[in-house]
């Protein structure tokens, strides 16, 4: 096994998240901020992956200078390189110049086998990116998996459908993206963690670097945009009391029960 690159978002709180009316994006600025969630479970895999058939893991991470630590949690999990894309022309990117930054850094970086990504981020929702990815690559795909098996240069994948699973079969280098839950990611190393914090170098790869311009990436290179924000309170629930005999309780349910479907 070669190389397997994890993609790696960092992403907010959901609560801490506000919309803003100029620019017409998230403001992040007050938000708490955590590793994916379901991208923790694809490093967790890709350590698995690492300890069973060998290779690097390495990290790619797009966003600002801050989210060099949560990198570095990745580090102490026992990843060996992390890669950040960071640029202020990144800023305000949708799922498409995400997916093309992304894809272009792994073509900077080459040697690789296998590309694994959460199923979705939990700030977005909207799964895209792995696929994307994928396409901006030429690479064939699996989306939904919860288990691979390496045979030769050939993958087998189990992943989720409606109704149960299928196995696929992909050649390798593929692309791969990991349900959420499907593992319980390790800490970090305690020993490894102060390492990293005090030694290790994160690689930071700018627009230039990728050989990509203005125009292609971030807000300008964004095919969808956020109009507006509408809150919506939680419906109210009716709460009925019935009383009486079990007779006249079961009576007064079958009414209630005929409102609700009528």
């Amino acid at each position: 096994m070669k190389n397997i690159i994890v993609c790696v978002k960092v992403v907010p709180k959901t609560e801490d998240v506000s919309f803003d009316p100029v620019t017409k994006t998230l403001d992040r600025s007050k938000a708490e901020n955590q590793i994916n969630e379901a991208d923790k479970n694809a490093i967790e895999y890709a350590l698995v992956l690492k300890e069973k058939y060998g290779g690097n893991v390495i990290l790619l991470s797009m966003g600002p200078m801050f989210f060099e630590p949560f990198l570095k949690i990745g580090i102490a999990m026992g990843a060996d390189d992390a890669i950040l894309l960071s640029d202020r022309a990144f800023a305000g990117a949708d799922s498409y110049p995400t997916a093309l930054t992304l894809a272009s850094a792994i073509k900077k970086i080459g040697d690789f086998d296998l590309i694994l990504c959460g199923e979705e981020s939990s700030d977005a929702g909207l799964g895209q990116v792995p696929s994307q990815v994928a396409e901006f690559l030429d690479l064939p795909q699996a989306l939904f998996v919860s288990s691979v098996e390496i045979e030769g240069n050939k993958i087998k994948a189990r992943r989720s459908v409606k109704g149960g699973y299928e196995i696929v079969e992909l050649p390798l280098p593929s692309v791969i993206s990991i349900e959420l839950g499907i593992n319980q990611p390790r800490f970090p190393d305690f020993k490894r963690k102060r390492w990293a914090d005090k030694e290790f170098k994160i690689k930071v790869w700018n627009m230039k670097d990728l050989g990509l311009n203005e125009n292609i990436v971030g807000l300008r290179g964004s095919y969808t945009f956020v109009n507006r924000f509408i809150e919506t309170e939680p419906p109210k629930r009716l709460r009925r009391y019935i009383e009486g005999s079990p007779e006249e309780q079961a009576e007064k349910l079958y009414e209630v029960i005929k409102e609700i479907i009528e």
